[in-house]
């Protein structure tokens, strides 16, 4: 777990924020501030002005930059020799840099470490969970079996790919909530203005994730098992393996970071299709485009909103010069509301065809986890419609404050009336 980006790492306090906030607005005649609540709630609308007026945006907070057109977030996410992901400004919060994950690396380091990873993560371990993953749904619905409400995060979204990961991975059910607090902790790193008791909590959970893993690869050691971890300890190419703090790390990023990213898609995804009916109504009638559903929840809502890049020399984006060592923030949320890719981006349109959308990523870093994500969101999303035909918004949904990279919800109560097809 790596340290927040330079964007919301140097934040600064209140009075000097809101002069360079003043300061960039007069230079661009618009400001970006991450942190307000205003742009938790809803970022898009300041995304549209910044593409409009200023797309290449200085951000005065912080020495770093904010891109928002799709072409530019595209084009850095891809060039990994002009766009670094090793930011030497990102320090972790645990350990030392021999224990650098895959996302702070380029090739051909990266190269090296996701070929032997994608030999354990294949698609058919993937693919060999949809029963799991389906029991794990069913047995999470029959527990809010009679409730008129219930909170879809915590009931759902939160849990299933809890389960699912340690189902991917071999760990003991009764683990779950121990690396669930781990995944809350890992996600905490990237929230603004942390206070030192915070990143003490961070650090213990990062350094709790470490031995846990090391104490997991120790017994498939001495008892290799029919799991990811196993097969993560055996993968080779080339006479070449996974050194052993290559391996806690890879599994310590697979148990942990990639959590989030599924409960904030189907918590997200759920809130976009209960506030456009015509659309939830369309998915009911023809179950056959939920992944057609599933992309465009990822483009219309993004769970991961900014993704960083660092300028190891300097260049340019649009004439505009990028110095050495400054950072790029990638505005994956922008992105995929641009005008000129997205016909009328601001709607929700499960039949739209193009799936061009930059919620996994770009280039060499497109999300290892992706199948993954997309299995559970087309069990969970599936399960829900068959099981609950009146399901409809309980009450305004409640969204992670302070989070400002990833987006996703801390409530969701759902109404779902008298009627639930299991069973009946």
């Amino acid at each position: 777990m790596a340290a927040m980006p330079t964007i919301v790492r140097n934040a600064v306090f209140p009075v000097a924020m809101k002069t360079l906030l003043t300061w960039e607005h007069l230079e661009s005649g618009v400001s970006y501030n991450p942190i307000s609540r205003e742009t938790i709630q809803d970022p898009y609308p300041v995304y549209d002005r910044l593409r409009e007026k200023d797309p290449v945006h200085r951000l005065r907070l912080s020495n770093a930059w904010i891109l928002t057109r799709y072409e530019d977030v595209d084009r850095v996410m891809r060039d990994h020799s002009q766009f670094s992901r090793d930011d030497p400004n990102e320090v972790p919060f645990a350990r030392g840099d021999e224990y650098r994950s895959m996302l702070r690396m380029d090739p051909p380091d990266h190269t090296r470490i996701r070929s032997l990873v994608s030999k354990a993560f294949t698609p058919r371990a993937v693919a060999d969970l949809a029963q799991t993953i389906k029991a794990i749904v069913d047995d999470h619905l029959d527990r809010v079996a009679g409730k008129r409400q219930f909170d879809l995060v915590k009931e759902l979204a939160r849990p299933l790919p809890l389960f699912s990961t340690g189902a991917l991975l071999g760990l003991p059910a009764g683990d779950v909530d121990r690396f669930g607090h781990w995944s809350t902790e890992g996600a905490n790193a990237f929230i603004p203005h942390l206070s030192e008791e915070e990143k003490r909590r961070i650090r213990n959970a990062s350094e709790e994730a470490f031995q846990y893993t090391e104490r997991q690869i120790e017994l498939r050691q001495r008892e290799p098992q029919d799991d990811i971890i196993t097969a993560l300890i055996e993968a080779e190419e080339a006479g070449d393996r996974l050194t052993r703090e290559e391996l806690v790390t890879t599994l310590s990023l697979l148990m942990v970071v990639g959590n989030d990213m599924s409960k904030n898609l189907i918590g997200n995804g759920m809130l976009a299709l209960l506030k456009n009916p015509d659309q939830l109504e369309t998915l009911r009638r023809n179950p056959e485009m939920t992944d057609s559903a599933i992309h465009e929840l990822l483009r219309y809502d993004s769970p991961i909103q900014l993704g960083a890049r660092f300028a190891p020399a300097d260049t340019e984006i649009d004439g505009r010069r990028i110095r050495a060592g400054q950072t790029v923030i990638c505005g994956i949320g922008a992105a995929n509301r641009d005008p000129s890719v997205f016909a009328d981006p601001q709607v929700l349109d499960i039949s739209r065809e193009q799936r061009s959308h930059i919620s996994f990523g770009r280039g060499v870093h497109h999300c290892l986890g992706a199948p993954l994500v997309m299995l559970q969101a087309r069990i969970a999303f599936t399960s829900l419609i068959e099981r609950f035909p009146d399901i409809t918004l309980a009450r305004e949904p409640k969204y992670r404050e302070r989070h400002v990279i990833q987006r996703g919800l801390e409530e969701l109560w759902v109404d779902v009336g008298h009627r639930s097809r299991r069973g009946a």
